[in-house]
């Protein structure tokens, strides 16, 4: 049954991620380039030299004595997102939508105790989410909300758009929308 599937996705030219990787990504992408889009603190500021909008970085916390000095950084802000520099398909990422005195209401309609929330970043420091499992840096964002447009095809999460550009031409766009199975992330995995 899958065979079927997957020929019938072929046949109407269905590209999976692998054959994606192997047949454009590798080939037409220089290997010296990945580690600026492999890491979103890089990322950020390629784009914000280019004049592009992003969310603003309310902290960065590259060494575990950094830890410490969370709880600072968060004073006063009710919603924002912690993520992980090289992370990857959305693991790691915490999207704060409000908070109590003892814990942080999460977008995924969960909460998180404040010594949770050390643990969580202390982790993403030591590269549990990271790409090759090495050692990370944790970026705390502004939390981007989306238009009302979007409100009944989303689930608690911010759908985007990603435009394709294949040798400096733009090929496609897609939407990314957070679903229920993905508690709210809007992931291609």
């Amino acid at each position: 049954m899958m065979r079927g599937i997957r020929e019938r996705l072929k046949a109407r030219g269905v590209m999976g991620i692998n054959q994606r990787n192997a047949h454009y990504t590798l080939i037409y992408n220089r290997r010296d380039r990945y580690p600026l889009v492999d890491d979103k603190v890089l990322t950020k500021q390629l784009a914000q030299r280019a004049g592009i909008a992003v969310p603003e970085l309310y902290g960065l916390l590259e060494i575990q004595r950094h830890v410490r000095n969370l709880p600072a950084m968060l004073e006063g802000r009710r919603d924002f997102v912690i993520k992980p520099a090289r992370g990857s398909q959305g693991d790691g990422i915490v999207v704060v939508s409000g908070r109590t005195r003892s814990a942080f209401r999460l977008a995924d309609g969960s909460s998180m105790s404040a010594e949770e929330l050390l643990f969580h970043v202390s982790n993403i420091l030591s590269g549990i989410y990271s790409l090759g499992g090495h050692p990370d840096k944790v970026l705390i964002e502004y939390r981007v909300n989306f238009d009302p447009v979007f409100e009944a095809i989303t689930y608690r999460g911010v759908p985007d758009v990603r435009i394709i550009v294949f040798l400096g031409v733009p090929v496609m766009a897609m939407v990314r929308l957070p679903t229920r199975e993905s508690g709210g992330k809007a992931n291609l995995h």
